[in-house]
């Protein structure tokens, strides 16, 4: 079997990195992929490319958010950040999952703050201000 074409960013080697961060075995994400074993060894030697569906399964089971396998896979566009998001995905030391965890709790304070501007609340600077 040759390599598959187009997998855009090698899905196969991300998923394998993403599984031995997380410590599952082959088998064990297999199974919680709801795959046999050797379709998923040839996901991650890059001999099949999965469909969106399979690799929403795989993210289920990594505990990973599915749109970072479709990035990955280069299904989806990266999404637009910024200083902060762009420092948390280059960030090595952390999960896929420990990323998202983070990028959810900064998402929600910007909505936070968003709201109490639009609401007229004072900026906490604007107290020093005065």
């Amino acid at each position: 079997m040759e390599r598959v074409a187009g997998l855009g960013r090698d899905i196969g080697a991300y998923i394998r990195q993403q599984r031995n961060n997380a410590e599952i075995s082959l088998r064990q994400l297999a199974k919680l992929a709801g795959v046999s074993n050797p379709y998923l060894s040839q996901i991650e030697r890059g001999l099949r490319r999965p469909s969106a569906e399979i690799l929403q399964q795989i993210a289920k089971g990594l505990r990973i958010s599915a749109e970072t396998l479709y990035v990955q896979a280069g299904i989806l566009d990266r999404p637009v950040g910024g200083p902060v998001v762009d420092a948390v995905r280059a960030d090595t030391s952390l999960t896929e999952r420990q990323k998202q965890v983070l990028l959810d709790v900064y998402e929600s304070f910007l909505r936070e703050n968003r709201g109490k501007e639009t609401v007229g609340e004072r900026h906490p600077d604007q107290d020093h201000r005065e």
